[in-house]
Formats: C-alpha cells, structure tokens, sequence
C-alpha cells in the first residue's frame, strides 16, 4: 500500500508538468469552414489574452475585415461586428497592446497565426494588437529570397541592438559624442564611434547577430509556403493544424479597393477544445 501510494505521489508531478505544458487548442468556426489551431506555449503573453478572449467570446460574430490572397487573412477587429457595407475597419481593438514574443522557432509559414500590430513609426517595439490576428498564407519561397531576408533581420537586429546600447544610462557619455558628431557632420569621427560600439555589440551579443533559418524551415519556405520577410517583426503564437484549406477559402474570396471581402465572411465562434 506504502509502495502504491507514493508512486501515485511521485507521479503527481510529472502529470501536473505534462498537464501545464499540454498545447491549447482552438476552433474557429467561419461562415466558410472551420478551422483549427494550436497555441504555443512559448509565447505565453500572447496565448493567455487569446484565451482570455475567447472565452469573453470576444471574437464571435467579427469579419475578417483584411483579405489578401497568397498573403494573409486577417480579422479581430470589434468594430467590424455587424459593420456596415463599405465602413474602413482595421483600427479597432480592446485598448491595449501585448509586449512582442519574437522567437526564430516560430516562422511565417502558411498557418502561422500571428498578431497584427501598427507600423514601427509609431510602435518601435513591435509590440502587438491586442486583438486582431492574421493566418499566413503566402508562397513558396526560393533559398536566394531566404538569403536575402535572413541578411536583412541581422542588420536589422544589429542596429536594434545599438539603440539598445545607446539607451542605456551607463552609455550617455559615448551616446552624446555621438550625437554631438552627427550635429557637426563629423563623419569620421562618427565611424569611430560606430567601430568601438560595434565592437562591444558584437563581443556581448555575438549569438543574437545573425540570424538563420534551420534547413527545416527552408524546406517548408520552399515547398509549403509562408511570408518569411514578416519574421521577427510581427509575433507568432500558433498554427492551423487542421482546416488550410478553409484559409485558402477565405483568402480566395472578391474583395474591395480596401481588401475588405464583398460578401462578408464572419467568425461565428470561437472555443477552447478541451
């Protein structure tokens, strides 16, 4: 009886932990089909509000209000809820944003489910719509645009990493110099400057510079499709796992001047699969 009782309690734990790690499931019910999806663990901010959402049935009843074929199909706009023919939609949502959760794991393929946001002028962390979502569609992408895309997210990530340096209190001296030298027009003095940041950069943050897609992810780039030049700009927390060919529906649809579709297509509802 001892031996049965605490191999029960030794056997808690790893059911909790398996129970905690188990992936969320969720279905869309649409107007042209459903479609099912999986919630990543690893972008935990994002998941929880998705839940949360949809469990205040927050989506029931919106348009995708965004259509654009081999691009995406975007919706979670709540002003679209019974919208009229013709009103602009795309600027609606709860009243806050989430904190983005980049990880190069998680890739725009086709499925992807990822959070829309505004535009880096007025949003440079990134960070996402409260609301609103997309699911990826795309093409099929050759390994020379993958070369090209994967160069331009590390000179990106690099001059992220600079502004972050330069941020920084402890940095206000050489971040003034800077600054002092741009106003003069000092160009050399300016590159200097650059070369000793660069350096310090490159020696803290030597893992994070440059970015590169696993041979997996070419494979499905290349065969299966996606928008890959929307990575690590925009979060993705999920994937269709069935029902790619209701996206392909919806993404297929007659739309407006404004990729609103003309006849509309709604969520019905939204629920957590248990």
């Amino acid at each position: 009886m001892k031996k049965t009782l605490l191999g029960i309690i030794m056997f808690m734990p790893i059911l909790i932990f398996a129970q905690k790690n188990k992936e969320t499931m969720v279905l869309l019910e649409t107007t042209q089909g459903n479609i099912k999806i999986k919630l990543y663990n690893e972008t935990p901010k994002h998941r929880d509000n998705f839940i949360k959402l949809v469990t205040e049935k927050y989506y029931d009843g919106l348009l995708f209000h965004r259509v654009i074929k081999d691009f995406m199909i975007q919706t979670g706009d709540p002003n679209s809820k019974n919208a009229p023919k013709g009103k602009a939609l795309g600027s609606g949502g709860p009243g806050y944003t989430i904190p983005a959760e980049f990880n190069p794991a998680f890739i725009h393929k086709k499925g992807a489910l990822a959070a829309a946001r505004t535009g880096d002028n007025i949003n440079p962390l990134k960070a996402s719509s409260g609301s609103q979502f997309y699911i990826v569609g795309g093409r099929k992408i050759s390994d020379d645009e993958l070369n090209q895309i994967e160069d331009k997210i590390s000179s990106s990530q690099k001059i992220q990493l600079m502004k972050d340096y330069l941020s920084k209190p402890e940095n206000k001296s050489i971040k003034d110099e800077y600054i002092k030298y741009q106003n003069e027009n000092m160009v050399i003095k300016m590159d200097s400057i650059r070369k000793i940041i660069d350096k310090t950069i490159s020696e803290k943050y030597k893992n994070n510079l440059i970015f590169k897609y696993t041979p997996q992810q070419r494979e499905i780039y290349r065969t299966i499709g996606g928008t890959p030049f929307l990575d690590m700009n925009y979060t993705v927390f999920g994937e269709v796992i069935e029902g790619l060919d209701i996206v392909d529906k919806i993404a297929s649809v007659k739309v407006d001047t404004g990729n609103r579709p003309e006849e509309d297509v709604k969520i019905i509802s939204v629920k957590i699969l248990k």
